[in-house]
C-alpha cells in the first residue's frame, strides 16, 4: 500500500474515531460545533503558512458566496451530527448519516442534471429500505433512538448540501476551501453559542478538555490535510472504496469500547444503506474511467 493510501487510510480511521470522543465532551453540540471550527481553520492556517502554501485572495473572493454557504451548512451539519451521537448508538448515527451519498443521488438530475441508471435507481430505494430498517427499530426501543436518528439523516441532508456546494467551487485548492469552510462554521455559530450561554469551557475537567482539542486539532485539521493530500495522488474508484473505513471503525469502536450492540435488524439495515452507496460509487467510478478510456 503506498503512502497516499495509507494516509487517506489513517484520515478515516481517525474520523471513525469522533462519535467516541464527542460522547464524553460534556457540551452542548453548538458548542463542540464552534471549538471545531475554531480549532480546525487556526491548524490549517498555520500549516499554510510554516509550509509556505500560498493561499489566494482572488480564488477566495471568485466562490465566496458558495463558500460561506458551505460553511454554515458544515457547522448545522456538525450540530446535527453531535446530537444523533447524544441520543442514539454511534452506529445508528454513523450509518444513517452515510445516507448522504444517496441523498446526492436523488437530487442529482434536478440539481446536477446527470441522469439515474439502474445500479443508481437500486441503491436508492435499496438505502431507503435500510434506513426503514434502522429507524423502525429505533422507534420500537424508544423516543430518544428516534430522535437521534432524526438528527443523524437531518446531517446527511446537510452534508448532502456541502457536496452540492462544493461541487460549484472553481479553483480554490482544499487548504482554501477548509480554512475558509472553517473559518464560516466558527463565525456563523459564533452568537448562538454567546447568546446561549456562552462556551461554558470552565465548567470542563481536563479529560474532556483535552479530547475538545483532540476533535478540533486532530479530527478536523489533522484529517482534513492529510484528506486533500492523499485524494491528489490516490483514483477515484480507491477513495469511493477506502472511505467506507470510516463508518466501520465508528460501528467497531463504539462496540469494543461503548458496549453499544446493533439487532439483526439494524445490521440488515446497515448492510443496505453502506453496501448500495458503495457499489453505485464504485459503478461511477467504472463509468468515468470508461469515459475516459
Amino acid at each position: 500500500m503506498g503512502a497516499a493510501r495509507i494516509e487517506f487510510v489513517l484520515s478515516m480511521v481517525i474520523v471513525g474515531s469522533v462519535g467516541l470522543f464527542v460522547r464524553n465532551i460534556p457540551l452542548p453540540s453548538a458548542n463542540i460545533a464552534l471549538a471545531r471550527g475554531v480549532l480546525g481553520c487556526l491548524f490549517i492556517l498555520a500549516f499554510s503558512m510554516i509550509s509556505k502554501k500560498g493561499i489566494s485572495v482572488n480564488n477566495i473572493k471568485a466562490n465566496g458566496k458558495v463558500l460561506i454557504l458551505s460553511g454554515i451548512a458544515l457547522g448545522l451539519n456538525w450540530i446535527l451530527l453531535f446530537q444523533a451521537f447524544k441520543y442514539t448508538t454511534i452506529s445508528n448515527a454513523t450509518i444513517c448519516y452515510y445516507f448522504a451519498p444517496v441523498i446526492v443521488m436523488i437530487l442529482s438530475p434536478v440539481i446536477l442534471k446527470e441522469k439515474l441508471n439502474a445500479v443508481k435507481v437500486l441503491s436508492i430505494f435499496a438505502a431507503l429500505a435500510g434506513l426503514a430498517c434502522i429507524a423502525g427499530v429505533s422507534r420500537q426501543s424508544g423516543a430518544n433512538d428516534f430522535v437521534g436518528i432524526l438528527f443523524a439523516t437531518g446531517a446527511a441532508v446537510l452534508y448532502a448540501s456541502v457536496i452540492f456546494l462544493n461541487k460549484r467551487l472553481k479553483g480554490v485548492t482544499g487548504i482554501e476551501s477548509s480554512i475558509v469552510q472553517l473559518g464560516i462554521t466558527a463565525v456563523s455559530l459564533f452568537p448562538y453559542v454567546l447568546f446561549s450561554g456562552g462556551m461554558k469551557l470552565e465548567t470542563m475537567t481536563l479529560t474532556p478538555f483535552m479530547l475538545l482539542v483532540v476533535v478540533g486539532f486532530v479530527h478536523t485539521g489533522v484529517v482534513y490535510l492529510m484528506y486533500f493530500s492523499s485524494i491528489q495522488k490516490i483514483s477515484g474508484q480507491s477513495v469511493a472504496a477506502l472511505s467506507y473505513i470510516d463508518p466501520v471503525v465508528a460501528i467497531l469502536l463504539s462496540s469494543v469500547f461503548l458496549r453499544e450492540k446493533m439487532t439483526l435488524v439494524q445490521i440488515a439495515g446497515g448492510i443496505l444503506i453502506l453496501g448500495s452507496t458503495f457499489l453505485a460509487e464504485m459503478h461511477a467510478q467504472r463509468e468515468q474511467a470508461g469515459g475516459k478510456a
